[in-house]
Order: C-alpha cells, then sequence, then structure tokens
C-alpha cells in the first residue's frame, strides 16, 4: 500500500492514530519538506514515530516519484504531508502515478488551513476561492489571483490567500548553469502581501481593495497553540504598517474579510483587532454590521 498522510499543522502529536499506525507498518516513510513547514525538528517525529524518516524534496517528488513508489506494490510504503494532502496543496500526481503502476493507494486526512482558518472567528461557510500568492521580482508581478480576490468579494465572500514560500529554490544564474546551489529558505510576511495586494489594485483600480475600508485578518502557525499561534485584524492599511513581528513565525495567510460578514463574526474577530473601536466602526459602517 502507499499512503498519503496528513500531519496535522503542530507538532509530531497531531498524526491522527490511523496515520500512527500506517507510518509503523511502513517499510519506508518519506517526509515531504517542501510545500510547508512543520512546528517541530524532523527528530522529534523520528522519536515519537519510532521511524526514520526520508526527506523528499521538491525534485523528489516531482521528478523522482518511482524511487518513492519502489516495492510500494509489496510493502507499505508512506509520504508524510504537512497539513492535508488535499488541503492548501494537493498531491494527485503520485497518487495518479502510484494507481497506472497498480500500486493501491490510502490518503489519510489531517486538519489543514482550509478549516483551521476558522479560528479568527469568520465561518467556513462563507468563504470563496482560495488563492496563493507569490513574491513579486522587478520583472515578474503575477496577478492572476486578483480575479479570484475579485469574484469572492462581489459574491461578498471572504477569501483565503496562501502566502509564498521559497525553499530549496536555485537562482536564476544557478538554474541555468545547472549547478545544485540553493537559496536561503524565505517566508513572506503579512506586510509585504498587503503591499503587494494593494499594488495590484492601483493597476486594476476595480475598488475590489482599499487600504482604509477592507478589513483583514493575519493568521500564523494556526493550530500551535497559545505562544504560537498569533492572529491579528484590522484594515489592510493597519496590518501594512504593523512590524513584522506582531504577526508571529511563519507560515502567514491572509483573510480578506467578504462584505457578507456576520456580526458574530465581527464580534469574535474584534477581540484579534488592532484598533478594537476601528475594526467596528468599519464593520458598521462599510460591512453594515448590526451589532445591537
Amino acid at each position: 500500500m502507499f499512503y498519503v498522510i496528513g500531519l496535522g499543522l503542530s507538532d509530531e502529536k497531531d498524526i491522527t492514530i490511523r496515520g500512527l499506525e500506517a507510518v509503523q507498518g511502513s517499510t519506508r516513510v518519506y517526509l515531504e519538506a517542501y510545500t510547508s513547514i512543520l512546528m517541530v525538528q524532523k527528530d522529534r517525529l523520528e522519536e515519537f514515530y519510532g521511524k526514520q524518516l526520508i526527506v523528499a524534496d521538491r525534485d523528489m517528488v516531482e521528478t523522482e516519484s518511482d524511487d518513492i513508489l519502489r516495492g510500494a506494490d509489496k510493502e507499505d510504503v508512506s509520504l508524510l504531508v504537512v497539513g492535508d494532502p488535499f488541503g492548501a496543496t494537493t498531491h494527485t500526481d503520485i497518487i495518479l502515478r502510484a494507481r497506472s503502476l497498480k500500486i493501491p493507494t490510502r490518503v489519510i486526512h489531517n486538519a489543514s488551513i482550509m478549516n483551521a482558518v476558522g479560528a479568527c472567528g469568520l465561518q467556513l461557510y462563507n468563504f470563496g476561492q482560495t488563492v496563493s500568492l507569490v513574491f513579486f521580482t522587478d520583472t515578474w508581478k503575477p496577478d492572476s489571483f486578483y480575479d479570484r480576490v475579485k469574484e469572492n468579494s462581489d459574491l461578498g465572500m471572504h477569501t483565503l490567500i496562501l502566502l509564498d514560500i521559497k525553499v530549496k529554490e536555485q537562482s536564476e544564474e544557478n538554474l541555468a548553469r545547472g549547478r545544485k546551489i540553493y537559496e536561503p529558505p524565505r517566508y513572506m510576511s503579512i506586510p509585504q502581501a498587503v503591499s503587494q495586494l494593494l499594488e495590484i489594485e492601483e493597476l486594476r483600480q476595480s475598488g475590489t481593495l482599499d487600504a482604509d475600508t477592507t478589513l483583514a485578518i493575519a493568521v500564523s502557525r494556526v493550530g500551535g497553540g497559545e505562544g504560537n499561534e498569533r492572529i491579528v485584524a484590522g484594515t489592510l492599511s493597519e496590518l501594512r504598517d504593523q512590524p513584522e513581528t506582531a504577526f508571529g513565525e511563519p507560515l502567514h495567510s491572509l483573510v480578506i474579510v467578504g462584505k457578507k460578514l456576520h456580526h458574530l463574526e465581527a464580534e469574535y474577530a474584534e477581540s484579534f483587532a488592532v484598533d478594537a473601536q476601528l475594526w467596528r466602526d468599519v464593520a458598521q459602517r462599510v460591512y453594515k454590521c448590526n451589532f445591537d
């Protein structure tokens, strides 16, 4: 059997019992280590699981999947994924590859940012399409995400924006020269994300986003518990102007609040606001929330 197992959002104890049993019964266990990060080191996972883990980077998962799947028709092999296997990043390619090789597959689910974002107080039923925001460069500023944000906004829905991470990335020069030299890891911050959003709004000028009247909620390390998880709410300009340290350690995500904001959602999120009075004022005046 080839297992794809979600690890959840925080530490070694977030794995499900079903997932742990599959790990302990596997001959080889791979840890996917490029689409997200876990809040603990690999050795803590190994100690808790009682298994040695093989780190699977982007090259291995995308171009060397045959090595991962080798022998999985005769023994159990597991691929561990932070969050849920079909959450923010899907792993359909390697599952389809396994099926094409007639290898039985099984997915074991867990929590991901896609449902844990409800910790900010917004109702999951009121979320529209999730989008990803990548690092801009001087010559590359993709803005297709904006269309999804606008579509959600036009429907009054919230938008979950997943911020870019760069792990084991090569510079253009090293990539062109075929040198296996990798850049230091980078994680997009909330102020940078908001600045990029407003930059595209300035270009599009559709009125979807406004620095002073669009409410947003920044979340980091959701599920990490007290002292680790961080939630900060405010207008886009408030979040842009906060120091990066205000948002805690990566990974970060950002929610653009939709205009169908319910007063219970607004009241819940108010406890995370940079300025509670301003949050309430904008929710009442712009989002038409009735707190009475």
